[in-house]
């Protein structure tokens, strides 16, 4: 498999779990009814800790959260180091 699909693939859905967490952000705002704090952890571990990170820190959203402050930052790092190893094992 081509590593380009892979890595757009990557951002794609980094981007994706950034929105998720905008709209989470604007729900909040307007008192509508919010995504679960376990979607957006969990949408983070899986290989969207980028675009949660950005989440947080762009539209500081759920920052005060001592689970999102550990949890958010871990998945960042699974995230890297799967990128890490595609680069590798290519």
């Amino acid at each position: 498999m081509d590593l380009t699909y892979i890595l757009f693939a990557l951002l794609a859905w980094n981007l994706f779990v950034f929105l998720l967490y905008a709209v989470d952000k604007s729900r909040a705002k307007r008192g509508s009814h919010r995504m679960s704090e376990h979607t957006l952890i969990l949408c983070a571990f899986c290989l969207g800790g980028a675009g949660a990170m950005a989440g947080m820190s762009i539209l500081r959203h759920k920052t005060q959260h001592i689970k999102f402050k550990i949890l958010v930052p871990i998945s960042l790092f699974l995230t890297a180091t799967a990128v890490g190893l595609i680069f590798w094992v290519r």
